[in-house]
């Protein structure tokens, strides 16, 4: 009787084993159970988020189909002449041979009626401009405007029907890692597709002009040039211009103008006929752990304004050296590439909310931005400013600096011949305008002596030592 009890008092606790092992694991809310809700782990802080890589997210279709029927090919057909120098020689033969040279791009429609923006290395020199759209119809193009500073050329077609066309997105709020499609022509391959996320913004790559890129890892090769960059709704935040390569093909890093400098430079060529540009008036550079030492002050990011400029904005709304601009508007500056990317989208006369740090405080003025040609650096005691259209036009340049006065007293004996002079090579580097110039001087020392190459008055080229 007693082995009976104790084999039913076995049974009953395997069959409460059993039956409780069931609930836990397969009964609703049990563990292995369809009806389970899933555990949801929260990330512990803001930084930590989880990256959603579904088909949905990665579907770039909607995108590429906006946007391949407003990228369009450009074809540049210029031409040179070839002198032989034998036939000249012994048979007084002065004619020269005319080669065509073709060079092809991409360019972006971005209004019905046929305006077409593409870069200014791609037109460069053109006789003749042929645009071929993604349906290969072609049509003779008129160049509008360039702008070789920021790499920007307009041009039109007349079609005589409505084009589709990319509309502008604003590429300041562009984030990085955000996903970026590049449509273009690479090696005459017509609406060619790449993705890649954004790398970087305010790439400064020590250009004469642009200081401002946005980099992508998106696929771009020669011809991809002038094409578009556009987000993952098809809004337009960059013009493909270059890539950084040793073998002239993509490597992994491409750059793009951005879209709100492209729009600016499109707008002023088109209602006023040239670029407006607008300057803050100050000169200086951008801080990091090595200049912040050396200067004696604990800020590491921003603008710290070494000179600011007689006249302009900067001076009249009191800015001073010293002070480090920290944020333009709702833009935080803080590399030299976020200042003059954000002023590049503005034009004279337009006010900008300045925020500066002074003796430890934050304060906040409006500066109301000068014409760029009035804009003028000094170095070494000689004050230089830009050259204008006749000054190109006498003189058969494109750019340059003049000599506007001279107050460094060993040069005073040379005053009246310097004065006026159009300095066209620092050292090594050409002067490009007083911007350009400015940010060369900044980087040499007042002790350091410079090779400076310029045109006299009389047209003759003369080289100094200073």
């Amino acid at each position: 009787m007693k082995k009976i009890s104790n084999l039913f008092l076995v049974s009953l606790l395997s069959g409460a084993t059993t039956l409780g092992a069931y609930k836990l694991l397969f009964d609703t809310n049990g563990y292995f159970s369809s009806s389970k809700t899933p555990i949801t782990t929260f990330a512990s802080d803001n930084f930590t988020k989880r990256v959603g890589l579904s088909t949905d997210v990665l579907d770039f279709t909607e995108a590429a189909e906006k946007t391949i029927h407003t990228v369009v090919h450009v074809k540049n057909v210029s031409y040179k002449s070839y002198s032989n120098p034998m036939l000249e020689y012994f048979y007084g033969y002065k004619g020269g041979q005319s080669q065509e040279q073709v060079g092809t791009g991409s360019g972006v429609i971005i209004s019905e009626d046929g305006y077409i923006v593409t870069n200014n290395h791609v037109v460069k020199d053109a006789s003749e401009i042929e645009i071929t759209l993604n349906n290969k119809k072609s049509y003779k193009a008129k160049l509008i405007g360039t702008d070789s500073k920021m790499d920007i050329a307009l041009l039109k077609i007349d079609a005589n029907e409505k084009l589709p066309y990319t509309t502008f997105g604003n590429s300041d709020d562009v984030k990085i890692g955000e996903w970026v499609l590049a449509v273009g022509n690479p090696y005459n391959l017509t609406s060619t597709v790449t993705a890649g996320i954004v790398s970087a913004k305010a790439r400064n790559l020590g250009t004469s002009g642009i200081q401002s890129f946005i980099q992508t890892d998106a696929a771009v090769n020669p011809g991809n040039s002038g094409g578009a960059l556009v987000n993952t709704r098809g809004d337009l935040i960059g013009i493909n211009t270059m890539i950084s390569s040793t073998t002239g093909s993509y490597v992994g890093y491409s750059f793009a103008v951005p879209s709100n400098i492209a729009r600016k430079i499109i707008e002023d060529i088109m209602e006023y006929g040239n670029v407006q540009r607008g300057i803050l008036g100050v000169e200086g550079g951008e801080l990091n752990a090595t200049v912040s030492k050396e200067l004696g002050i604990s800020q590491t990011e921003g603008f710290y304004i070494n000179r600011v400029t007689k006249n302009s904005g900067a001076q009249k709304a009191g800015l001073q050296k010293g002070d480090i601009i920290v944020k333009l508007d709702e833009q935080n500056v803080s590399t030299f590439a976020d200042l003059s990317g954000y002023i590049n989208t503005k034009r004279p006369n337009d006010k900008v909310q300045v925020t500066f740090i002074r003796n430890g405080k934050n304060n906040i003025i409006p500066v109301v931005l000068s014409k760029n040609e009035f804009f003028t650096t000094e170095f070494k005691g000689i004050e230089l400013e830009n050259i204008d259209a006749a000054d190109k036009k006498k003189f058969k340049i494109d750019y340059g600096v003049k000599i506007r006065s001279i107050s460094n007293e060993n040069l005073a004996e040379y005053q009246e011949e310097l004065k006026g002079n159009i300095i066209l090579r620092i050292d090594n580097a050409n002067a490009k305008d007083v911007e350009t110039v400015s940010k060369l001087l900044n980087q040499k020392d007042e002790n350091q002596s410079i090779r400076l190459e310029m045109i006299n008055k009389e047209g003759e080229i003369i080289r100094i030592i200073i």
